[in-house]
């Protein structure tokens, strides 16, 4: 076997600083082994590897709709088909839960409620179709106040995705602004967002906190939900009289105690 020479020598060299360089999308010809995409696939920039790693965690962080047929994430970036699209299956399916329950669908008080049903089902999920940015419509003003705010109160109405049953109750809200403020209404919007949808409080309650938070990049958000579970007074226990309170508090709110105190005192004042 000949020996190798400086110039091929140089040439390997330049080849695997080329391989070094070459862009995470270059795709190996058919030719190329296994072991060559692997050592593609390794010679991605870390810090690329660790923001889609952190991605994925985001995306799986109790959105609650992970393996969801229409949408995969909070902020819901692509939208479910129309309205008029989802009708008739939904009646359908409205239709064949009232045969199992022994009921004949076609009489007269039954003809429509299939589809009633599933228009009503859309109207109490209707948050699904909505995002942040659809909601806000650019009323986030620069305004130099860093006191707190507060809108308490907000009236609350979703449906445990548990037992497909409503719960309502009262939403409070406070923000410390930091020279941007958000129109009164939309923190009311922005808990109907989250509540017109299938929710349990504990999350619904963060995801407030956290649109808050994306909205106007404040020093701390806080969140009080209070609510009545119709699936605790209807079945089970049948508590009539029991409510459940859930809050999040965000930024200076979790870190001193007289912001928390002071805004829980607002809240709780008649």
């Amino acid at each position: 076997m000949k020996p190798q020479t400086s110039e091929q020598n140089g040439s390997a060299q330049n080849g695997e600083a080329a391989a070094d360089a070459v862009s995470v999308a270059t795709i190996p010809t058919g030719e190329a082994s296994a072991a060559s995409t692997t050592e593609l696939t390794v010679s991605k920039n870390s810090q690329q590897l660790k923001l889609e790693m952190l991605n994925l965690e985001l995306a799986s962080n109790g959105s609650g709709h992970e393996k969801c047929t229409f949408h995969h994430d909070l902020e819901l970036d692509h939208k479910p088909p129309t309205r008029e699209a989802l009708l008739p299956d939904m009646a359908r399916s409205y239709r064949l839960l009232l045969g199992g329950l022994g009921e004949n669908p076609d009489r007269q008080g039954l003809i429509k409620t299939p589809e009633r049903a599933a228009k009503a089902m859309l109207y109490f999920t209707k948050g699904y179709d909505q995002s942040l940015e659809d909601v806000l419509n650019g009323a986030v003003f620069d305004e130099d106040h860093d006191e707190m705010v507060v809108v308490k109160d907000i009236e609350m109405f979703s449906m445990c995705e548990h037992h497909l049953v409503p719960f309502y109750g009262k939403v409070s809200i406070g923000y410390l602004p930091c020279n941007k403020i958000l129109g009164l209404s939309k923190l009311a919007r922005i808990v109907e967002i989250f509540s017109r949808r299938l929710q349990v409080q504990e999350r619904l309650t963060k995801q407030i906190a956290v649109a808050v938070t994306q909205a106007v990049q404040p020093a701390g958000v806080a969140v009080v939900v209070e609510g009545v579970h119709m699936c605790m007074v209807m079945r089970g226990v049948q508590k009539i009289n029991s409510k459940t309170v859930t809050s999040t508090m965000l930024g200076v709110f979790r870190d001193d105690t007289k912001t928390r105190e002071e805004f829980l005192n607002l809240v709780n004042s008649k």
